[in-house]
């Protein structure tokens, strides 16, 4: 039996604490899909095709990991794809809230659909691609708190 989990988010960037979950991930499943929602909601800072490739950048020495972008119901996007499991990061009290929630959505859509939740490690606590985002924005530091590859593709897409 092949355990397939998928493992969302919008990744606007990838971050340490994203490749933290991931590589915990891979030793529990067969294998993790990363599923990089377009989410025009969010209106990203980076456009759907450069989140794809940071996240084949940093996961290209990963084992089991799959790089997919989507546009539809997570619950959806599970079943086509065979997967029972959604992994999700927490960070902080209001990740729990908000998850617990989502889980809740998601398991009411598609009762086969179960949520496991990684805590990141201390060190990556505190990372959030909102946090790298406004730190872009101001052209501050952020070469340790993403993988080096994709702190190169961004110097190179941003010219």
């Amino acid at each position: 039996m092949n355990k397939v989990a998928i493992y969302p988010g919008t990744f606007d960037p990838v971050t340490n604490g994203h490749l933290d979950i991931i590589k915990r991930s891979v030793e529990l499943f067969d294998k993790v899909i990363i599923a990089i929602a377009k989410s025009s909601s969010k209106t990203p800072m980076f456009e759907l095709k450069d989140r794809k490739k940071m996240m084949e950048l940093a996961t290209i020495n990963i084992p089991k990991v799959e790089c997919v972008c989507f546009d539809t119901l997570l619950a959806d996007f599970a079943k086509e794809n065979k997967a029972k499991l959604i992994i999700r990061g927490l960070r902080v009290v209001s990740d729990f809230e908000y998850e617990l929630q989502m889980g809740y959505a998601n398991a009411s859509l598609n009762d086969e659909l179960d949520t496991i939740y990684f805590m990141p490690t201390l060190k990556n606590a505190f990372i959030s691609s909102s946090i790298i985002r406004s730190i872009l924005q101001h052209n501050g530091k952020v070469s340790h708190l993403i993988p080096e590859v994709v702190y190169e593709y961004i110097q190179k897409i941003k010219g």
